[in-house]
């Protein structure tokens, strides 16, 4: 990758290949070499000498963290992605590489070109009239059919009566070929009137009064006192913007009728199964028997492959059902960007009560999501973020009130992270903010606001936060914090145009779903007579390694080798009612559901064993079969217990904290804005990483995320509510130039948990919003700039932090000849949203 990076072994060897001495599993170098088309570079072998001490973040080896554990156990190994070399490769089967089915139709959206407007007419006759096009379908097609309800209010498919938002999905072409199908589309034609009214932005929602629902509320100790007996208070706000999934596999689905008995294979990029099996067979008016959805894998997911897919895919069902025929759905780059929405815009506003030493007493804030059309899952998310706000501080006085605005836009939906990446920035914010009104550093206020060990959440759920304080204190020593901090400001008194900043950030990510229903989970497992193993779960392989996971969990149960067990994938047809995948409990639930499973198997088969015990797993699955002993099991797991009440504020909704911590030095050009990024070094609390590579690879790419998303991701929308940034040209994500030219991981030394899977913490969300320590040290360089020009007024920056915004704010005689409303700000080219 051209950087410098430490980890818990080399990193590469952690991530892209994971190998230990004495495994069952094929030589990584000379696999690689077998499969890849070119000659591989020279880190190929440094990696295989790098896996052969699978030496723990801590400088420990995981075999010796636990005297007990077996030498074949892969439990707590640098296992590598089993599916990383496909992935590499191109060998990995995705939705849009199965094979055509024979007769195939293809279909495609026309989506609405207003964000507010009545359909007059639409003219279909054009496109009919053209080769190759099937059928054209419309809201009459659907007539009885055309919602589904998941969470509150029922999603409509298609609309042909009045749009709410630009790239709502209005009929849908099917055709013998993707280029007639989308030639078609073009030919279709509508005529609008522009309704009132429009409303585009948080403010003109909150103007018109624009909401989903009531506010949620969450309030903790008595505010209104507490702002009586402080030193200073301030009043703040921060705007954030929101965030493409930008999933690698756009939106896809191939629904196959089977021929007989109106039976239904759906083939489809999700991260909810279930969901697409009850809106295909709810618009088809077909029982979840008829209606089967497999996935092999998902090409990243991130929160993005739900609702909207399950409405494109039951609408690609109705015309496949309809015609008899197989029909295949993939969306182009554009058109999934302009269709399914993504991260939540935010609004954020505070008032802080503060004393002259840096302790908060109180904090009231209100927080503002832009939902879009409709909402999707946008309600759980605000409440979400209110439960996650706080982050890592103690706050005595609390309230904190949040609201889903209902706009013109498309849907906004989950996005990793759910709401912590906004609630978060805003009381980071508000803390930097504090600091600087006290004449402290900002990680000065943070450690005197932090939580203090055993304490108590503002939903009054208890908390251990000892991790947090280790966290916060290694990453300090690790990053070597004070020396680069006086690094920093050496030069920044020797660089005119040039600045650095550094900035730490802590992290406390509450890791649960809200409800023992949604954390249940189920597996199947399969012995063989030849002594091999099947798996099958109910979570999503989305490129995090959960199957991976699944296949350690039942190599340490059966007591067999990783190279015995496989897993196909996920089904309604063997594994039914699976929840969504996401949250960061994936592996976990379906883990505990596996390890229930193969603990099954083991009480059948003990008598088996114990009579051969020097045989082989061939030998017991005969003499079980023999003996009339099953060899399937199904395994189940009932879901963490959680609840929360709003009424009260109160509940214990989480059943576990991530604790972590990170430090990022960046440097930024005065005249032109562009920043690079020089250093990051993170320390994340794991529990006991079940693979140790796999979570490396999780808290690096969720770090890079969470990075594009404060500084560079921008979304651009005009004064009419059409996307502009549709594609990766106008749209820009992290590259290999964006990530840190040093990038250290390092893992807290195992801790237990009696409740979680082997005492594991799942860490796909929670990395994310670590990404702000670039953020806020981008915003110690701009400071800097302005200091050294005379400007020591409040700063106010919005995220994304992009070239533009900091050129704006890093003011000097170019800067005062644009005009612009107020410092750090830039006249933008579109609607900020």
């Amino acid at each position: 990758m051209g950087n410098s990076l430490s980890c818990c072994l080399s990193p590469n060897a952690c991530r892209k290949l994971g190998r230990r001495r004495g495994s069952a599993e094929p030589d990584c170098e000379s696999e690689l070499r077998r499969r890849l088309p070119w000659n591989p570079p020279s880190w190929i072998s440094q990696v295989a000498k790098a896996t052969t001490c699978s030496t723990s973040a801590t400088g420990r080896c995981p075999k010796n963290a636990d005297p007990k554990q077996l030498p074949q156990d892969p439990v707590g190994h640098p296992i590598m992605h089993l599916s990383g070399i496909k992935h590499a490769t191109g060998e990995a089967i995705y939705c849009d590489d199965m094979p055509a089915v024979d007769r195939e139709l293809f279909l495609t959206f026309v989506t609405s070109s207003r964000a507010h407007a009545k359909i007059v007419s639409v003219d279909l006759s054009e496109a009919l009239s053209l080769p190759g096009v099937v059928d054209i379908l419309t809201e009459e097609h659907l007539h009885g059919i055309n919602s589904f309800r998941l969470l509150t209010k029922p999603e409509k498919l298609l609309s042909t009566g009045e749009v709410f938002c630009v790239g709502e999905l209005v009929c849908a072409v099917i055709a013998d070929s993707e280029v007639q199908a989308k030639r078609a589309a073009q030919r279709v034609k509508i005529v609008y009137r522009d309704l009132e009214p429009l409303i585009l932005t948080i403010e003109e929602a909150i103007q018109h009064k624009s909401f989903f629902e009531q506010e949620r509320k969450l309030e903790y100790g008595n505010i209104d006192e507490a702002f009586k007996m402080v030193d200073q208070i301030l009043e703040g706000e921060i705007h954030m913007g929101g965030q493409e999934h930008f999933y690698m596999e756009t939106q896809s689905m191939l629904v196959v009728p089977k021929g007989e008995d109106q039976e239904i294979d759906v083939y489809v990029s999700t991260q909810f199964p279930k969901y697409i099996q009850d809106i295909v067979a709810s618009t088809l008016k077909l029982p979840a028997n008829k209606v089967m959805c497999h996935v092999k894998r998902v090409g990243g997911a991130f929160g993005g492959k739900v609702m909207k897919t399950g409405i494109m895919a039951a609408i690609t069902a109705f015309a496949a059902n309809k015609h008899g025929r197989a029909v295949r759905c993939i969306l182009e780059r554009g058109e999934d960007m302009l269709i399914t929405g993504g991260r939540h815009p935010y609004l954020g506003k505070y008032k802080a009560g503060f004393m002259n030493d840096g302790r908060i007493l109180a904090l009231d804030v209100e927080h503002y999501s832009n939902g879009g059309a409709s909402l999707d899952e946008s309600l759980l998310m605000i409440e979400m973020g209110l439960l996650k706000m706080e982050n890592a501080y103690k706050f005595p006085n609390l309230r904190c009130r949040a609201w889903a605005c209902r706009t013109n836009l498309p849907s906004n939906t989950a996005l990793r992270g759910f709401g912590f990446p906004q609630t978060g920035l805003i009381t980071e914010s508000c803390i930097t903010e504090v600091a600087a009104k006290c004449g402290l550093s900002p990680e000065k206020v943070r450690t005197i606001n932090m939580y203090k060990e055993i304490d108590q959440t503002p939903y009054k759920q208890d908390i251990n936060a000892k991790n947090l304080i280790q966290c916060w204190k290694e990453c300090m020593a690790m990053s070597s914090y004070a020396l680069r901090k006086a690094a920093v400001e050496k030069f920044n008194s020797e660089n005119c145009w040039k600045k650095k900043g550094l900035a730490m950030i802590p992290l406390k990510f509450p890791v649960g779903l809200g409800s023992v229903a949604a954390g249940q989970a189920a597996a199947l497992v399969h012995i063989y007579l030849d002594g091999s193993v099947l798996v099958t779960h109910g979570g999503i392989e989305m490129g995090q390694g959960v199957h991976t996971k699944m296949i350690q969990v039942a190599s340490r149960e059966l007591r067999m080798p990783l190279s015995n067990i496989h897993l196909r994938g996920t089904s309604t047809e063997i594994v039914p009612n699976a929840n969504i995948s996401g949250g960061s409990v994936v592996a976990d639930l379906n883990g505990l559901a596996v390890k229930d499973a193969c603990q099954t198997l083991l009480k059948r088969l003990e008598s088996i064993i114990s009579k051969n015990p020097g045989g082989t797993w061939k030998d017991w699955a005969q003499a079980a079969f023999d003996e009339s002993i099953s060899l399937s099991a199904t395994g189940y797991f009932r879901g963490y217990e959680s609840n929360m009440n709003w009424e009260t504020g109160e509940g214990h909704p989480f059943e576990y904290f991530v604790y972590g911590a990170a430090c990022s030095e960046v440097e930024i050009d005065c005249l032109t804005g562009a920043h690079k990024n020089i250093r990051t070094d993170i320390v994340m609390d794991v529990g006991c990483s079940i693979n140790p590579a796999l979570d490396i690879g999780q808290i690096e790419g969720a770090f890079i995320q969470g990075m594009g998303l404060y500084t560079i991701e921008e979304l651009n929308y005009s004064p009419q509510g059409v996307l502009y940034t549709r594609g990766p040209n106008q749209y820009k994500i992290p590259a290999i130039c964006d990530i840190p030219t040093e990038l250290h991981v390092s893992l807290l030394p195992p801790s237990q948990n009696s409740n979680t899977l082997y005492s594991s913490k799942g860490l796909g969300e929670s990395g994310v919003f670590l990404g702000c320590s670039v953020f806020f040290a981008i915003q110690d360089a701009v400071s800097a700039a302005r200091q050294e020009r005379g400007l020591f007024g409040p700063l106010k920056l919005n995220s994304p932090l992009t070239p533009e915004k900091i050129r704006m704010a890093c003011e000097d005689k170019f800067t005062k000849m644009i005009p612009r409303d107020e410092p750090g700000s830039y006249v933008p080219w579109s609607v900020p949203i």
